[in-house]
């Protein structure tokens, strides 16, 4: 049973996971958006909503637990400088996930997450339809 055990395994083992999610958070932040499985991208959301909640915060504490889970310089100084400011008063819910298309090689679904600051979202590819033509009498 798996009371009160909670998160995704992935099929991974724990520091694969930490590592997993530590790139994933990483590619987030310097991209804004990214493209992965489902199961991922649901468990990334985790991750990254606390990383953006130390950067609201703002202290040198919350630098210190961030550079220790994100390992970079570079993407701390993003997060706090130009991430957190545009979420100073939303309460929560910093990212969203948009399931996108299956993946070519193995069916995986695939989905999109993004942080929810971005003005421009992702389009799904529309089936272009034939127009019926009305035949006339």
């Amino acid at each position: 049973m798996r009371h009160l055990n909670s998160g995704r395994k992935l099929n991974r083992t724990g520091s694969h996971r930490r590592a997993l999610f530590r790139n994933l958070v990483l590619s987030l932040i310097r991209h804004g958006r990214i493209t992965t499985t489902d199961a991922k991208a649901k468990e990334l959301r985790r991750y990254a909503d606390k990383m953006v909640t130390l950067g609201k915060q703002g202290d040198l504490s919350a630098r210190r637990l961030a550079f220790a889970f994100m390992q970079s310089h570079v993407a701390v100084k993003k997060l706090f400088d130009e991430i957190a400011p545009q979420f100073k008063e939303r309460p929560g819910g910093y990212t969203r996930v948009i399931k996108f298309e299956r993946r070519r090689g193995d069916a995986a679904a695939l989905s999109v997450i993004e942080f929810t600051g971005t003005s421009d979202t992702v389009q799904k590819k529309a089936k272009k339809k034939s127009p019926k033509k009305d035949k006339a009498a």
